[in-house]
């Protein structure tokens, strides 16, 4: 399998050309990266595209899917009624096939409400705003739900994978499912690994506790929040004030 991946500088978003083989078939995961190098490489390695797959309707991950001329572009219905443009939708637990890539895909709801992950071939997984290397993505996005259903689609569904599957999210550094199970922040404290902590803090003008302070994919923070009421919350660090 032939995996290519360009990334955007600011946003740090990426797009991935997977193919089966040279002179083969290939989709393009997202377009929020630079599609000219990728364009590039799928006229060197002689690949037919066939698809664009769409994990969510956020702009830093469909922002130069115009690039991609005469492909067909796929989303989930929600994210696909937010997007416009979108030739056909899928359901979650639906296969595609194209050429030799075999696709399945997975609802992970949280970061937004038709998030879609795309295991290829059983060996990778795209992740969009799911997972990413050390972090997870936040519930306070445009589309979000929660986080109940952020920990579900993490906890119940990608640590499921076996843990050799290789993760490629959204935006920066691949990683493994093994890998987060062992040394995510997020997914340490939900196996009950580590203690939550019990910090005071705020977050814009609300009082709140923080749970975990984690890196994110950016350089900065990820923090996980807990209301007065009792519900939690994952926001960017940069809100966040501690006491």
């Amino acid at each position: 399998m032939i995996i290519e991946r360009s990334m955007q500088d600011d946003w740090l978003s990426n797009t991935y050309l997977v193919g089966d083989e040279e002179g083969g078939t290939a989709v393009v995961i997202d377009a929020g990266g630079p599609s000219a190098p990728l364009l590039e490489a799928a006229e060197r390695l002689d690949l037919d595209v066939r698809m664009l797959l769409l994990t969510h309707h956020h702009h830093d991950h469909v922002a130069d899917a115009d690039a991609w001329k005469g492909v067909e572009r796929i989303a989930h219905p929600i994210e696909a009624d937010l997007l416009g443009g979108v030739d056909r939708t899928i359901e979650p637990g639906d296969t595609l096939e194209a050429g030799g890539l075999r696709i399945e895909t997975l609802h992970t709801p949280g970061h937004t409400a038709g998030m879609l992950n795309f295991v290829v071939n059983g060996s990778d997984v795209f992740t969009g705003d799911t997972l990413f290397k050390r972090s997870v993505g936040g519930v306070r996005a445009p589309g979000s739900t929660s986080f109940a259903d952020l920990k579900a689609s993490i906890m119940d569904v990608l640590m499921e994978l076996p843990h050799e599957t290789v993760v490629r999210p959204g935006h920066t550094d691949p990683t493994t499912i093994g890998d987060e199970w062992e040394n995510n922040e997020f997914v340490r404290l939900w196996r009950g690994l580590d203690e939550e902590g019990s910090e005071p803090c705020r977050v814009g003008d609300e009082q709140a506790t923080l749970v975990l302070w984690a890196p994110d994919y950016d350089g900065g923070h990820k923090a996980w929040v807990r209301w007065p009421d009792g519900s939690d919350d994952i926001v960017p660090g940069s809100r966040v004030s501690r006491e």
